[in-house]
């Protein structure tokens, strides 16, 4: 039997508590809040639902209590991935993806992905929390000391550092705006650790949190804008419109669709614009994209910049010695007008407003593109088209990327709501051209930058935002940016099948070293690495394939199951080139092509 001072006294509702207080005369206690719990309030109040983060000093306990309070937290390996899959989240989303990390190199880690978010206009917040300011700014060497905010603010479009708990609401309102309007991108915010356990009166800290409205406002075009590019497309005898990423982004599917059908105008997509329109649709000109660029007098950019994706507008690619084009150019920000040609034409406004208003302004009498001008692109798609069958059709042995690729296609077909994630120097270009798209906001890839490394980050958030199976097809030298983030996939059971193009190295795995020392060429990885055990080790299915049947059989499975599945494609070392299809970025390599 236990004496009295063992027992533990029952516990009491806390509102029990305060009444008992109030009846017997004293003043019943104040609720109070804290740091941590603003934080999440401020973001579950503007409707954000996950964090894509890596726990650690100082914000694991941030991330427990959001996950406590019915957040969904998605935990990484490695912060670039989680801020990757943050950007990939403001993509699909429009809401600003959140990526949390520690201080100082946890925070460097993620700065990658904020600069890529930004460059890329993707809507992303990059949430760190850091050491003291009284510290950092006297360097008297505090934990992870480094003055974060200053070095973010370069690196991406704003960035702001809370102090004071009754801030919060406006840190968080002031980077979502900062996010997502006008020409989305990458908002940093500093979260010092002593600002989580700063306390204050619960009541007055709900009052401080801010419900953002209407963050990203229509930008309506000026009625004279819309008329000089009408009136430029009605003078074109071979016009061609141009979508960007930018106008997957802005979600006016329907009225891009409507756009280029009542116009008759051929279109060319860009990687991450694919599907806005069926690849297969009547008027894409992705087949024939050489013979467009040189031969078109106006063309219509949507959401698309001339930036090195599309030779700046200039040179052979756009067939200088034939004349200067002239330019229509849709986009949110006047300063990007001008940025490397002239543009005839700007309209300056949110994508949505400037398709919807030149659409109104066509009409239903507007008058199609010549058929001489249609003609010659459909005889040359044809021609090209045809000669790319023969080739998918082919089953070499090793694969090629070719008969690889074939298998993705015929899958996605199948399924054209599946996610596809691809990256790589060859096997991001000649899936560019081979894999088609049905479905708007279905391909995430490299982007502006040409990046390595978003593959595993970009995969995870397409799982998690869209709940839809995710292909991830993966060079060997890309997969290795973030290959540890198999693990994430595994720990969360997401529906995502990873084909890493295993061909033993960076474009091929056929190099030497010229000194004749034992060491392999810089380019050159493991011989016949089995990529597969990877993600056998963490529970998920492996797969080594070494033919095009085996690789179709493995991908439908793994589709079909939605388990976590990682397939070694074995492709043949010889069929890379450098630098896939820029190896005019290569000095060495473009004067070797020029000799």
């Amino acid at each position: 039997m236990s004496s009295v001072t063992d027992q533990q006294p029952a516990t009491i509702d806390p509102a029990i508590a305060r009444a008992i207080k109030s009846i017997a005369g004293d003043a019943p206690e104040a609720e109070t809040t804290d740091g941590f719990h603003l934080v999440i309030d401020a973001l579950k109040l503007n409707d954000i639902d996950t964090i894509f983060a890596l726990p650690g000093i100082p914000i694991t306990d941030l991330t427990r209590m959001a996950q406590a309070q019915g957040m969904r937290v998605i935990s990484f390996r490695h912060e670039q991935h989680a801020g990757n899959a943050a950007a990939a989240a403001g993509f699909l989303t429009q809401k600003p993806g959140i990526c949390l990390t520690v201080s100082a190199p946890g925070f460097l880690n993620g700065l990658t992905a904020l600069a890529n978010a930004t460059t890329n206009c993707f809507p992303m917040i990059l949430i760190s929390g850091s050491s003291e300011r009284e510290i950092v700014d006297l360097q008297q060497g505090d934990y992870e000391e480094m003055d974060q905010l200053a070095i973010a603010k370069p690196l991406c479009k704003a960035a702001f550092r809370v102090l004071h708990a009754q801030d919060i609401g406006v840190g968080i309102a002031r980077a979502i705006r900062a996010a997502v309007s006008g020409r989305p991108g990458g908002v940093y915010l500093d979260l010092p650790a002593k600002l989580f356990s700063q306390t204050m009166d619960a009541l007055a800290g709900k009052q401080s949190l801010i419900k953002v409205v209407d963050p990203a406002p229509r930008q309506i075009p000026a009625q004279d804008s819309i008329q000089r590019a009408l009136e430029l497309l009605k003078g074109a005898k071979r016009p061609l419109i141009l979508l960007g990423k930018g106008a997957a982004y802005a979600q006016a599917d329907a009225d891009i669709r409507a756009l280029v059908e009542t116009s008759g105008i051929p279109y060319l997509p860009m990687s991450m614009a694919k599907g806005l329109l069926p690849d297969t649709h009547a008027q894409s000109a992705s087949a024939a994209r050489s013979y467009v660029l040189q031969e078109a007098d106006v063309v219509l950019l949507v959401g698309a910049r001339l930036n090195w994706l599309l030779s700046h507008g200039k040179g052979k690619t756009w067939g200088a010695e034939k004349g200067p084009k002239q330019f229509i150019q849709i986009d949110i920000a006047p300063t990007e007008v001008d940025s490397n040609v002239a543009i005839a034409a700007p309209v300056i406004g949110d994508i949505g407003s400037c398709v919807s208003a030149l659409l109104a302004g066509m009409g239903s009498n507007w008058a199609k593109p010549p058929a001489e001008w249609t003609g010659a692109i459909a005889e040359r798609k044809e021609k090209n088209l045809a000669k790319m069958a023969q080739q998918l059709a082919a089953r070499p042995s090793p694969m090629n990327f070719h008969s690889a690729l074939s298998v993705i296609r015929d899958q996605i077909k199948a399924r054209p709501d599946a996610m596809f994630v691809n990256e790589g120097a060859n096997t991001l270009d000649f899936a560019r051209s081979i894999v088609d798209m049905y479905e708007p906001r279905k391909r995430l890839d490299v982007g502006t930058w040409g990046i390595m490394g978003i593959g595993m980050g970009f995969a995870v958030a397409a799982a998690v935002v869209t709940g839809k199976p995710v292909i991830a097809v993966e060079g060997d030298s890309a997969f290795g940016f973030s290959g540890m983030e198999v693990e994430t996939i595994c720990r969360y059971n997401l529906p995502v099948c990873i084909v890493v193009f295993n061909n033993n190295g960076i474009y091929r795995g056929t190099d030497v070293n010229p000194s004749g020392t034992a060491d392999v060429a810089p380019t050159v990885f493991v011989k016949a690495a089995r990529y597969d055990k990877m993600m056998e080790a963490f529970g998920g299915v492996g797969v080594h394939a070494t033919t095009a049947e085996e690789l179709q059989k493995g991908l439908a499975e793994a589709v079909a199951s939605g388990r976590p599945t990682l397939i070694n494609a074995v492709i043949d070392e010889t069929a890379g080139t450098e630098s896939g299809r820029i190896t005019s970025l290569n000095p060495a390599m473009a004067k070797k092509k020029a000799a």
